[in-house]
C-alpha cells in the first residue's frame, strides 16, 4: 500500500497556490507513487469531518494559470479552538496520513511549527504576497502583487499629471513594505512609505511643496497599509497605525487599511494641493499568477514532496539565490524579513 500525504492551503489566497498543489500531486504520484489527499479550508479541514478530497492527475490538470486555491482556505488557528490540536492529530491518524504539506504565510506556518512539536509530520511551503517570511529570498505571489501594484501606479501617474494632483496609492504590507518599495521604485513613485520607517507628515508635505515649487505640479505617493504615522508633537513618541476594524482575527491581527485616505486628507489640508487616494486592496492578490510565481510555486511543491520522502519534517522549503533549500520552521517563525536600510536608502534617491 502506498503512503498517503495531505496538502492544505491556509491564510489569505495568493497567486501561485494552484501551481504548488499541481506540483505536489504530480511529483507524489509520478515519482513516489504516493496518494495525495487535499485538505479543504486550511487547518479547519484537519479538525472538522468531511473537509477532504482525493487529488489525482486529472484533478490538477489545467490549474497552474488559475489564481486562488482549489482547496479553499481559512484563517483557522487550532490552538484557539476547543481541543483543536487533539482533533488534528486524531484526524491525521484516521485519514492515514504519513505527512502534511502546509502551504501558507506566517500564521499558517507558525501553526505548522507548533504542531510539529506536538508530533505532526509536517513540511512547510512559504506563501505570501507580502514577501516577509524569513529564510527565503522570495515567496510566490509577491511578484504578481508587485506587477499589479506597478501597473496601478503607472495608470495613476496619468491622472496625477493631467490634473496637477497628488495621488496616494495604498498597497498591502502589514509588517513590511516589500510591495511598496519594489512597485514604487518600478512605477516611478515620488515618495514611498513603509512600516519600517514612520511617516513624518511635516517632512512629507514640505517635500511635496518643494517638488511643486520647481515645476513638478503633481506627485505620486505609495504607502504600505501597515505604515505608521509619527506623532507631530515633540513630546510624544507614539506612532499611529490606521485600522479598518479593531476586531481581532484568529491570530490576533486587526484589519488594516485606510492610511491612504488619512495621508491624502492631511496632504491636501497642509499643502493646499488637490489630493486623491486609491486603495488597491484585494486586487493585489487575485487573478492570474506571473510566470515567476508559477515557476517558484512549482519548484516549492516538488521540493516539499522530496522533504516528505526524506523524512525531513519540521522544515520549510526556501529559495536562496537560484537554489531551493530547506530551513527549520521553528527558526523561520522566530524572525520577520524586513527591508534593510540599504534598499530604502536606494529608494530615497528617487524621492521628490
Amino acid at each position: 500500500m502506498s503512503e498517503k500525504i495531505g496538502i492544505l492551503t491556509g491564510g489569505g489566497d495568493c497567486p501561485g497556490l494552484n501551481a504548488v498543489i499541481r506540483a505536489v500531486v504530480r511529483k507524489s504520484i509520478r515519482k513516489y507513487n504516493y496518494e495525495v489527499l487535499g485538505i479543504l479550508q486550511g487547518w479547519r479541514g484537519l479538525m472538522d469531518y468531511g473537509l477532504t478530497e482525493e487529488l489525482n492527475l486529472d484533478k490538477v490538470s489545467g490549474i497552474i494559470h488559475r489564481g486562488g486555491t482549489i482547496l479553499k482556505t481559512s484563517r483557522t488557528n487550532p490552538f484557539k479552538e476547543k481541543d483543536g490540536v487533539k482533533r488534528i492529530l486524531e484526524k491525521r491518524m484516521s485519514l492515514g496520513l504519513s505527512a502534511v504539506i502546509a502551504v501558507g504565510g506566517e500564521d499558517t506556518l507558525s501553526v505548522a511549527a507548533k504542531l510539529h512539536e506536538e508530533g505532526l509530520e509536517v513540511v512547510g511551503v512559504p506563501k505570501t504576497i507580502d514577501n516577509d517570511i524569513w529564510g527565503t529570498d522570495y515567496t510566490f505571489g509577491f511578484d504578481t502583487a508587485v506587477n499589479i501594484a506597478m501597473d496601478a501606479i503607472d495608470r495613476v501617474h496619468t491622472t496625477a499629471e493631467s490634473h496637477n494632483r497628488v495621488m496616494v496609492v495604498e498597497v498591502m504590507g502589514r509588517h513590511t513594505g516589500w510591495i511598496a518599495i519594489e512597485a514604487g521604485i518600478a512605477g516611478g513613485a515620488d515618495f514611498i512609505f513603509i512600516p519600517e520607517k514612520p511617516v513624518d507628515l511635516n517632512k512629507v508635505c514640505d517635500a511635496i511643496c518643494k517638488r511643486h515649487a520647481r515645476g513638478r505640479n503633481f506627485s505620486v505617493v505609495v504607502v504600505a497599509e501597515g505604515a505608521k504615522i509619527a506623532n507631530d508633537a515633540k513630546d510624544k513618541k507614539e506612532e499611529m497605525v490606521v485600522v479598518q476594524d479593531e476586531k481581532l482575527d484568529a491570530f490576533g491581527h486587526v484589519r488594516l487599511g485606510g492610511i491612504g485616505k488619512v495621508l491624502a486628507t492631511e496632504i491636501e489640508k497642509r499643502t493646499g494641493y488637490e489630493t486623491r487616494f486609491v486603495i488597491l486592496g484585494y486586487i493585489q492578490r487575485g487573478g492570474t499568477p506571473t510566470a515567476f510565481d508559477r515557476m517558484l510555486g512549482t519548484r516549492f511543491g516538488v521540493a516539499a514532496v522530496d522533504l516528505v520522502h526524506q523524512g525531513e519534517f519540521g522544515k520549510m522549503v526556501s529559495l536562496r539565490g537560484n537554489q531551493i533549500v530547506s530551513v527549520d520552521l521553528k527558526e523561520v517563525m522566530s524572525k520577520t524579513k524586513h527591508i534593510d536600510d540599504d534598499l530604502y536608502d536606494m529608494a530615497e534617491l528617487f524621492f521628490g
